[in-house]
């Protein structure tokens, strides 16, 4: 009974110290494989984290991590590189954006944190006047639609007062709304409001009023002739003077940008009648009317001469008798001395045909006489010359004679 009892203390002991050898052995090995692995600093979509790993590569590494990899993902190092220990590797997620500019669309994938990297890893330069949604700072969301709009610089003209504005409108219509401005029904704006509107470009609103304007105005006389057969031919007499009249006239007036355009009479209402001028036309013959007949008998004489008309300066156009030489362009009448041929004499002038002294000249006197002719080119061609006249009647005696 005494050797049993130590021989099987014996066997408890051999089976400890084979099972604490196990143990030991296990742990060792535990404590080799941990401390064969490698340590690495990952940065996973911004978040940052530190892993050990028996890995080869960082595609293996983010593999083990179940980190999805896709050819737009971003990965640093490359991810077919070799893993070493302490290594910093970062995993970016690519997103799907779509970008609208200008009405052009376009779908990308980045890696970009904000909506402001996303625009310059685009090259996208935004100034101050355009419009983006979502605003720069805002994070980038997978499938998240941006949309710019560029501004326009352009040139407002508003009742022709100019101004220089930024729009991201795109029609004139849509311009006119953002910039607040409203139309009356009678404005006119150019291009028109479905035009589309283009960078540089000038957009022009033309303010149209219709106003009432009454005015008064004169009604001018007119003048009505009346013969007379007790008046000399060629001489006038106003029989009642013209008084003119007034009217109150009602127009509408079409103004753009202030300024008168146009306008048309409504309605008229006289104030005051006019009344109208009359005036006697002698109807009576001339002594000057002379016939063949009474040039045989006369006395004969030579004398200088020159030519007028009714429409040389300072001429009155009446003679110093009172005929209108105007009213009566086709009447033969010389001016003379009359100390040397009295006025109401009938002659006949040779080259100008019979004729009466009928006009006096401070430029004639002694033997030289003006004839008179109704154009100024006949004056011309008349000239000055000296001439034969004949003497045809007697008015209280001619000199010389």
């Amino acid at each position: 009974m005494k050797n049993l009892f130590p021989k099987s203390l014996s066997g408890k002991t051999l089976t400890i110290l084979f099972a604490s050898f196990l143990v030991f052995a296990a742990t060792l090995g535990i404590l080799f494989f941990e401390g064969s692995k490698k340590t690495v600093a990952l940065t996973l979509n911004g978040e940052k984290k530190t892993v050990k790993t028996h890995a080869d590569t960082i595609q293996q590494l983010l593999e083990e991590l179940h980190v999805p990899i896709r050819s737009k993902d971003y990965v640093f190092p490359r991810p077919n590189t070799k893993l070493k220990n302490h290594q910093t590797i970062v995993w970016k997620q690519a997103k799907q954006v779509e970008i609208v500019k200008d009405n052009e669309d376009k779908t990308v994938w980045t890696t970009a944190a904000t909506v402001a990297e996303l625009l310059k890893a685009q090259k996208i330069v935004l100034t101050d006047h355009d419009q983006i949604s979502p605003e720069p700072k805002k994070a980038i969301k997978n499938k998240m639609k941006i949309s710019i709009k560029q501004a326009n610089r352009l040139t407002l003209v508003d009742g022709g007062k100019q101004h220089q504005v930024w729009s991201t409108s795109t029609t004139v219509a849509d311009f006119l709304t953002q910039q607040g401005i409203k139309l009356n029904d009678l404005d006119r704006v150019e291009p028109s409001l479905n035009e589309t509107v283009k960078d540089n470009g000038v957009v022009n609103i033309i303010r149209v009023e219709k106003v009432t304007d009454v005015v008064e105005e004169p009604l001018q006389f007119a003048v009505v002739t009346q013969k007379d057969t007790n008046l000399e031919k060629g001489k006038q007499q106003v029989v009642a003077e013209g008084q003119p009249g007034l009217a109150s006239k009602k127009y509408e007036v079409t103004l753009e940008n202030g300024k008168e355009i146009s306008r048309k009479l409504i309605s008229q209402e006289t104030v005051k009648n006019k009344q109208d001028k009359v005036v006697a036309v002698g109807t009576k013959d001339l002594a000057y009317q002379v016939s063949r007949g009474e040039v045989s008998g006369g006395k004969e004489l030579y004398v200088n001469t020159t030519a007028y008309t009714a429409d040389c300066n300072g001429c009155s156009g009446n003679t110093s008798t009172g005929i209108n030489l105007r009213a009566n362009p086709n009447a033969k009448v010389i001016a003379v001395d009359p100390s040397v041929i009295p006025l109401g004499t009938k002659v006949y002038v040779e080259g100008y045909g019979y004729a009466i002294a009928a006009d006096t000249g401070g430029r004639i006197k002694g033997y030289k006489i003006d004839v008179f002719f109704s154009s100024k080119a006949d004056a011309y061609r008349w000239g000055a010359r000296k001439v034969k006249i004949k003497i045809l009647n007697y008015i209280n005696g001619i000199k010389g004679f």
